[in-house]
């Protein structure tokens, strides 16, 4: 007699896990919990762009003036230079550097 009652408050438990189990996964399903998923996952996923795009523009920036000092580019104009042909020589690094056309090359 008490093994019947041991398999059955058994079985009784392990159904009631189950039922739980189910009905928890079901309330996961329903199309209101997915929208909401859907919309934490894209705000986390836009947070984490908006994370590497500043460290890609720092390291960008960083990068920009390690090259500029290398290269001279923010030394300031020779004082040898008559003024009309430092400001020719700023106007044209200015030029050189902020645009490229493509068609210039053809």
């Amino acid at each position: 007699m008490f093994r019947r009652t041991f398999w059955f408050a058994t079985g009784a438990a392990a159904g009631v896990w189950a039922t739980t189990k189910v009905n928890r996964k079901i309330r996961q399903l329903t199309p209101e919990s997915l929208a909401a998923q859907a919309a934490n996952k894209a705000l986390d996923a836009g947070h984490r762009l908006k994370d590497f795009a500043l460290d890609v523009r720092a390291g960008m920036a960083q990068r920009e003036a390690e090259l500029g000092e290398a290269l001279g580019l923010d030394a300031p104009p020779d004082p040898e230079l008559p003024a009309q042909r430092r400001l020719a020589a700023i106007e044209y690094t200015k030029h050189t550097l902020n645009s490229y056309n493509r068609n210039e090359d053809h």
